[in-house]
């Protein structure tokens, strides 16, 4: 497969090590995750410089960060290599976006909303128990936010979808799940513009969300753990049916 040409355009004057850092990063990751280097060696560190106009410790920066999300691999008298697929860190935002980024993966997002389906009835129950105030009025406020967006803003309807559905992994308490917040954010950005294209809607199911909200703020755990599990169940079956439609 070609190498990507987007690898060429960073600019090459200087400016702040770490946001070229952040650029390599990106662009590498992403030419990874395209398969870029499935027949061909990965660049070594002296070539990345190179190509970047960066300076040895930004590169070997940015090969660290790749290392670190289970990108690439380095190996004694074998050099750095691409990992296989099964290795990269899943629930990493940026290798999960790069997924996505390269050709909308339905099967990627039918798990995804399965591993939504495990944790975010449970941040409602938990957002129950702890009844933190503060997190209970941000809750109301990110439904309400919902409630005052234009449907016709796609943009900013999405930030207060996925607003919603943060706030209630955020008033859970779980610091496990609150550490889901950038993955479940980044997911989302695809996942809703799916289910919605599916619906033939524009905009969110205000219904559907003001249900888990009420139930929340009401204090009652059953009906909250089962409206945000009808609103995965609607969205995987959507995501079902997109995929049967694709062959």
């Amino acid at each position: 497969m070609s190498q990507d040409n987007s690898l060429n355009e960073l600019p090459t004057t200087a400016e702040d090590g770490g946001n070229i850092t952040r650029r390599i990063v990106d662009q590498l990751g992403r030419a990874i995750v395209a398969g870029d280097y499935a027949q061909q060696p990965f660049p070594i560190e002296a070539e990345l410089s190179e190509r970047f106009s960066a300076s040895r410790s930004v590169t070997r920066e940015a090969i660290k960060m790749l290392t670190a999300k289970g990108l690439i691999s380095s190996r004694p008298r074998h050099g750095t290599s691409v990992a296989p697929e099964g290795q990269w860190n899943f629930l990493d935002p940026d290798v999960l976006r790069w997924l996505l980024s390269r050709g909308l993966s339905l099967d990627l997002l039918a798990e995804f909303t399965a591993f939504r389906s495990a944790i975010e009835p449970q941040a409602a129950m938990l957002a129950i128990r702890r009844a933190d105030r503060n997190a209970l009025i941000a809750v109301e406020a990110a439904i309400e936010k919902m409630e005052r967006v234009s449907p016709h803003d796609r943009t900013a309807s999405l930030a207060a979808d996925i607003d919603f559905h943060v706030s209630i992994l955020l008033a859970s308490g779980n610091r496990f799940m609150v550490q889901c917040r950038d993955l479940v954010e980044t997911a989302l950005r695809f996942s809703i513009q799916l289910t919605d294209l599916e619906k033939g809607v524009d905009f969110a199911d205000i219904e559907a969300h003001r249900a888990i909200a009420n139930a929340i703020l009401a204090g009652d755990a059953a009906r909250a753990v089962s409206a945000t599990q009808d609103l995965l169940n609607e969205a995987a079956m959507l995501i079902e049916r997109a995929r049967k439609a694709s062959g």
